[in-house]
């Protein structure tokens, strides 16, 4: 996510070690799982991703040919071709998934509280008006999306916010707490009037971003962990 607002950035950022494959991979299917890049939606251009990601078009090949194989990606030659994302999601919200300790579950929820609050407070007393600006955005698409592509929705919003405070690290560690958190809420059903009153509650955040009130920023950023963090407890412990 950087100054052209592209939601991506957060995962497709240079490779800083020594395995560049295996970080490729995970760096991909970081995009995937966060919904960066959804289904039937195509990855930027080969010469596009190597250099974003800081490595050979060899090494990117591989790394895509290997998701290929797995199931994730399809490769698609010809006018209109591309490497494309294929649909690994379940049909239904609420699938089963292993067991899951209490102390697992808060680890999580602890875990993204602290980001996310700390992130959100960041954001409000920053001032990079154009990151600012695209919450607006985020947060239009969130209100407006189906629901089945809500989670989606919801994920780009969060660490849009999370991008504005200006950090790489922070945001490469929210979009790490938000893969566990989507393979959590992946697990529950949606729940029509929860979706109703997490967009107000994302209206109050994106506001007091924008208006520089980082305690009514942090204090509706709490709120809004609270509830979701009450529907995981209650659907999964």
């Amino acid at each position: 996510m950087g100054g052209t607002g592209d939601p991506t950035g957060v995962a497709f950022r240079p490779i800083r070690s020594g395995n560049a494959f295996e970080e490729c991979v995970e760096r991909v299917l970081s995009a995937l799982k966060l919904g960066l890049v959804g289904t039937g939606e195509r990855l930027p251009a080969e010469r596009d991703l190597a250099a974003r990601l800081g490595v050979s078009r060899v090494t990117l090949r591989e790394a895509l040919r290997s998701l290929a194989d797995a199931g994730w990606l399809e490769v698609r030659r010809g006018r209109h071709g591309g490497t494309f994302v294929l649909d690994r999601a379940p049909t239904a919200p609420g699938r089963s998934r292993p067991a899951l300790s209490a102390a697992e579950l808060e680890d999580t929820l602890v875990l993204r509280q602290v980001l996310e609050v700390g992130a959100v407070e960041a954001a409000a007393t920053s001032t990079r008006i154009e990151a600012k600006a695209r919450l607006r955005e985020a947060l239009a698409e969130c209100a407006c999306a189906q629901v089945q592509h809500y989670r989606r929705a919801d994920s780009r919003l969060h660490l849009d916010i999370t991008e504005v405070a200006g950090s790489p690290s922070l945001v490469a560690a929210a979009a790490d707490v938000r893969m566990r958190v989507n393979d959590l809420l992946d697990a529950i059903p949606l729940v029509g009037r929860n979706l109703a009153h997490s967009n107000q509650q994302h209206q109050r955040i994106v506001r007091a971003i924008g208006r520089s009130q980082p305690a009514a920023a942090r204090a509706a950023m709490q709120e809004h962990l609270e509830g979701t963090a009450a529907l995981l407890r209650g659907f999964l412990l």
